[in-house]
């Protein structure tokens, strides 16, 4: 999931970037309205955290032009102001929610999955099936389901950020910008093979054959029903010996 953090004081922006980045986030940090404007109309976020006293255009502003202009991201206004008229105008100008500084960072986190959640599904459950693959990406939970048991799988965020942005997608073909652009942020450094990398080190925890690649395009999600046809043979031979 990637986000983009609107906060012109450096420490509090430099905390949450890096809360979000630990979490499993791709998070994108402006300092000014502006800015802010201009990668929303660059970038696809799901989540936008925004600041309202911000130099050049003022949060609210910002909040009313995105609003204006049909952009329906989920906003959390993060603010020092307290006062209950500040509240009501943010949320009446198009916000999600409203938090006031200072604020604990898994209150924060909690919130984002609320929001999303609430954006995308519109109901408590979040758990999205493709075949036996169930992925949940509030919880960033990801399962093998079977008629037996579910097996939980571990990932670290940059796979889980991956399969989620193929997860969203299930059964398209997404190249290999789109998949970078989902999972990492302006300041990542990429390798020219870290996306074929993490594609490898998912493969090995959840199939082979969960993943494929079409030369020349990309990958997609292949929906499996029966979790033991997502290793091929010789993998399975080579887990037994």
């Amino acid at each position: 999931m990637r986000i983009l953090l609107v906060e012109d004081d450096h420490m509090i922006g430099q905390a949450v970037s890096d809360v979000l980045s630990d979490n499993a986030y791709a998070v994108d940090w402006v300092t000014d309205g502006q800015s802010a404007l201009e990668a929303i109309n660059d970038v696809q976020y799901e989540c936008i955290l925004l600041d309202l006293g911000l130099p050049k255009i003022d949060g609210i502003k910002v909040l009313e032009i995105m609003r204006a202009n049909k952009i329906k991201t989920s906003v959390i206004i993060l603010t020092a102001r307290d006062e209950l008229p500040d509240k009501i105008t943010g949320l009446d100008k198009g916000a999600d929610d409203y938090i006031v500084k200072p604020f604990e960072m898994q209150e924060l986190l909690a919130r984002i999955r609320a929001v999303t959640r609430r954006r995308n599904s519109g109901n408590v459950e979040s758990m999205q099936t493709y075949g036996c693959l169930g992925l949940d990406p509030v919880n960033h939970e990801v399962r093998i389901n079977s008629p037996e048991e579910s097996k939980n799988i571990s990932l670290t965020a940059r796979e889980f950020a991956l399969l989620e942005a193929l997860m969203s997608r299930p059964g398209a073909v997404l190249s290999r910008d789109a998949l970078e652009q989902r999972i990492y942020s302006w300041d990542d450094e990429i390798d020219s093979n870290a996306v074929e990398y993490i594609i490898y080190t998912l493969r090995r925890k959840i199939g082979q054959n969960l993943i494929k690649n079409v030369r020349g395009v990309g990958w997609k999600l292949e929906k499996i029903e029966d979790p033991s046809q997502l290793q091929d043979d010789k993998d399975k031979r080579r887990a037994r010996s």
